[in-house]
């Protein structure tokens, strides 16, 4: 078994770098504080201006990001304030020119489905992929809660189901259309199984020409104890549009925010409840490098070259975008990742 070493120190200094006319409900938290000082890798934290704190409109839930040209594109879940919930929320997407710093919001790149559809009331938990040309966009659905008279959703524990759908479009600035055999990836009908209340959070790679699909699942028979619970797993097709293929059981237990890498030939991965990173050489059988981990980034997205239509770039990924949130606020920050031990091949 191969021995590897991810040391992480969390060096949080929010740097605001733009004056923003609003005042949070809460104080900012102290992101001054060092951890793991004898440490080698760590995380500096910064404000971001054009997607960040904003009196009218919460974002959160940042895809990983790409740089088509020379701007980057993110994608995320925009609600109305004081609405901080993703379940109430639609996709819109912002660029950058530096690196992630600044942003320009360019508008709405997913509403809301049909009446009757998976995605009528929400969608959100945007990511991305570039493939042969296409820009292939993944996101989190939900319906109004069956059988409400008022069509509203309840958000409870029993019936409001989710599920992955997918749109395409051939730039980045879209339109992105829904594909015909939406959702491209269900709740498990056995409702014992792991995903068999809600799925969410896919986040992709390519691995060996197939296309990896990794998503968080909730179970049913968990109730409200679901999101402590959340464990991932990977589906597997030969194309974007699927059809996908669950592995049989979860590749990682205690991970709620689903955020991925090439790292050493392998695959690492952040698993947020378990405050640890994980890695694999394969992409199914993952093993903890890095535990007990402080601070972690809430939601993050990174800037990912191996979602750029086959990009072989050496870049680490060393920076992304991640989420605060509090009572009534939710905004998405920048991050960067100093130090990590990867080669990207």
């Amino acid at each position: 078994m191969r021995s590897f070493s991810l040391p992480i120190i969390f060096l949080f200094g929010l740097l605001l770098t733009v004056k923003i006319p609003y005042t949070p409900i809460h104080a900012a938290p102290d992101l001054t504080k060092e951890y793991n000082k004898s440490d080698t890798t760590f995380f500096t934290y910064s404000e971001i201006s054009g997607i960040g704190i904003d009196p009218e409109y919460n974002r959160r839930d940042p895809s990983d990001i790409i740089k088509v040209n020379n701007t980057y594109y993110i994608w995320y879940t925009r609600m109305d304030s004081p609405q901080t919930s993703g379940y109430w929320g639609t996709i819109w997407y912002a660029t950058s020119t530096d690196e992630g710093h600044s942003w320009q919001e360019q508008g709405m790149a997913l509403d809301l489905g049909e009446k009757g559809k998976f995605d009528h009331h929400s969608v959100f938990t945007p990511n991305i992929l570039v493939y042969e040309g296409k820009y292939y966009l993944y996101y989190t659905g939900v319906r109004p809660t069956p059988g409400n008279e008022q069509e509203a959703f309840e958000n409870n524990a029993k019936n409001d189901f989710t599920a992955i759908g997918l749109a395409v479009a051939d730039q980045p600035d879209g339109p992105f259309r829904r594909v015909q055999n939406n959702p491209v990836l269900n709740i498990a009908a056995d409702s014992t199984n792991f995903d068999s209340y809600r799925i969410d959070d896919a986040a992709l790679m390519v691995k060996d020409n197939k296309i990896n699909l990794y998503y968080k699942g909730r179970s049913k028979i968990h109730g409200k104890k679901g999101p402590k619970l959340t464990k991932m797993n990977v589906a597997i097709a030969d194309h974007p549009t699927g059809p996908f293929i669950k592995n049989p059981s979860p590749v990682m237990d205690r991970s709620h925010e689903v955020l991925i890498w090439q790292q050493d030939g392998g695959i690492a991965s952040l698993a947020s409840l378990s405050k640890s990173v994980f890695f694999s050489e394969n992409g199914l059988e993952f093993h903890p490098i890095q535990q007990n981990i402080d601070h972690i980034p809430m939601a993050p997205g990174l800037y990912r070259p191996h979602l750029e239509n086959g990009n072989q770039s050496k870049v680490k990924p060393e920076w992304g975008i991640a989420m605060i949130q509090k009572k009534g606020l939710t905004y998405l920050i920048r991050f960067k990742m100093n130090g990590n031990s990867t080669d990207n091949n």
